[in-house]
């Protein structure tokens, strides 16, 4: 992976720039969709590709409890079994046993689990975390790590970044894809020194990208907005900084300002099935009876195939007659406009507009379309 900065803006930390994986170039600042499972619920790799994502997120702990990491191995990796050409990265699997599990227990090997689907054992350390990620091969892999909930005392949280900080080593001693890349995750909770500390340990390492873990658990806006702005200083300004589980879209305006490069988040997919829908005023909520006869589309500045071709009306139909094809069109359209507000943010950096574009943003916002502030 090779990551070139094209642009950085004056009166910030925000930067505009390329990465290159094996599987082609990601502009920055990207928004990767999550497709857990080998894929994006509700859309192809077709819808994908039209609506323009680059790179999308695929999920260690998923695909090794189902189908299984050596099966995808053995029918040609990630790409090849979910038909996507483009670049993909993989999260470690640490997030996942830290909230699905129902029992777990942590130590410095590694975290022995219960599986969501069955209630089967297994277990997962740094090595194997890397192990099941070569053998899917993604092109940007994540270093194993230890998420704490929120809120937790110092001293657990102290121990996370200890155990992170292990196992992230151990994560760059275990061999892996020739032309995968390894992105170590700063842990820390809401502790200033702690998340210092870990990003300091975890650069002396040495990593190809650095993600900001153990965020979007339950904390306010505001808190994590700090923790933000206080750790990425301490990252190095030539590699890309990736924000994980985060998130609406003011919260990626915001921490573009501060520097980020990478964004992954479930809600626009989630949402989408759930008929709330994202526009350039706000959010519509689709089942709403003012939709029921109105020919507009959902974003009459949207030119992704849903606001082509279907009026709110069609969309509410679908929707409320609990039709399949309302999660496509409706995701579609989700995902569509957060890969636009990556383009318009990373237009407003190399225009060196992005103060004006955050401003315009948040008038635009100011009552969402449903009348709501």
């Amino acid at each position: 992976m090779k990551f070139n900065i094209t642009h950085r803006a004056r009166n910030c930390r925000a930067k505009a720039g390329e990465i290159t994986t094996l599987h082609g170039n990601i502009c920055t600042p990207v928004f990767m969709p999550v497709g857990t499972q080998a894929t994006v619920k509700a859309v192809s790799p077709e819808d994908l590709y039209e609506i323009g994502a680059s790179i999308i997120l695929g999920n260690t702990y998923h695909l090794y409890l189902r189908p299984g990491h050596k099966i995808v191995e053995r029918l040609g990796g990630l790409h090849r079994f979910m038909n996507w050409g483009r670049s993909i990265l993989t999260d470690s699997g640490g997030f996942q046993v830290y909230s699905l599990s129902k029992l777990r227990t942590v130590s410095e090997k590694g975290v022995v689990f219960q599986s969501h689907i069955d209630g089967s054992k297994h277990f997962i350390g740094p090595e194997e975390a890397m192990d099941i990620q070569s053998s899917l091969g993604a092109d940007i892999i994540m270093a194993f790590d230890h998420v704490v909930p929120h809120p937790s005392d110092y001293e657990d949280v102290l121990k996370s970044v200890e155990l992170t900080t292990s196992w992230a080593d151990r994560s760059l001693n275990r061999k892996r894809g020739e032309n995968q890349s390894l992105f170590g995750i700063v842990q820390g909770g809401m502790f200033k020194d702690l998340r210092e500390m870990s990003a300091k340990q975890l650069v002396n390492l040495g990593f190809d990208g650095y993600a900001l873990g153990g965020l979007s658990v339950g904390e306010d806006k505001e808190t994590r907005e700090r923790v933000i702005r206080e750790t990425i200083p301490f990252l190095p300004e030539d590699k890309p900084v990736y924000l994980m589980g985060v998130g609406k879209p003011e919260d990626i305006v915001e921490a573009v300002f501060q520097g980020v490069d990478m964004f992954d988040c479930v809600m626009p997919t989630r949402n989408a099935r759930n008929g709330s829908l994202f526009t350039q005023s706000g959010t519509i909520n689709i089942k709403n009876a003012a939709y029921a006869d109105d020919e507009k589309p959902i974003d009459e500045k949207c030119d992704c195939y849903t606001c082509t071709n279907y009026s709110r009306a069609y969309l509410r139909h679908l929707y409320m007659a609990k039709e399949i094809l309302s999660y496509r069109l409706n995701t579609i359209h989700n995902l569509a406009y957060y890969c636009r507000l990556m383009t318009d943010l990373r237009n407003a950096i190399l225009k060196g507009e992005l103060v004006a574009f955050r401003s315009d943003f948040y008038e635009q916002r100011k009552f969402d379309c449903d009348g709501r502030s």
